[in-house]
């Protein structure tokens, strides 16, 4: 038994057939591409306009603000409590029970995180669908 190695060839790449082969690719990407221009995207920009009063869809929301203590307020009046069910009822109340008004949640980078999901629930319990949660300065401490 001969247990030894076989010298094997050297293995050479050759790269006139690879060039050919990236040639042939690229003639095919190029005769198979079709370019077309564009001249423009139309695009419909929001418009604003002063002196008009506005619809009556407008001016039904419903804004709760969130301090830096975690304390609510519905549309400018606060909350005695601050917990689910007072702001779920003072919600229903404000509304009559109509949930296809806006409901804005606006609170500080230092809210507690609680507050707002408490707030998010409320509107999630009570099936508002049009929701939207902004940022507002803190308010001084007194």
């Amino acid at each position: 038994m001969k247990f030894r190695r076989k010298a094997r060839e050297n293995v050479d790449i050759g790269l006139a057939p690879l060039i050919d082969v990236v040639f042939i690719l690229l003639l095919f990407f190029v005769v198979t591409t079709t370019f077309t221009r564009e001249t423009q995207l139309q695009v419909d920009l929001p418009e604003a306009a002063s002196g008009v009063p506005p619809q009556e869809s407008e001016q039904k929301r419903l804004e709760v603000v969130i301090d830096v203590n975690g304390n609510f307020s519905l549309n400018g009046k606060a909350l005695i409590k601050h917990d689910l069910n007072t702001l779920m009822a003072a919600l229903s109340k404000e509304s009559g029970g109509d949930t296809s008004w806006p409901m804005i949640i606006s609170a500080d980078g230092k809210t507690p995180h609680q507050a707002v999901i408490t707030a998010m629930d409320a509107a999630g319990k009570l099936g508002f669908a049009h929701l939207r949660i902004t940022t507002v300065e803190a308010q001084a401490e007194p």
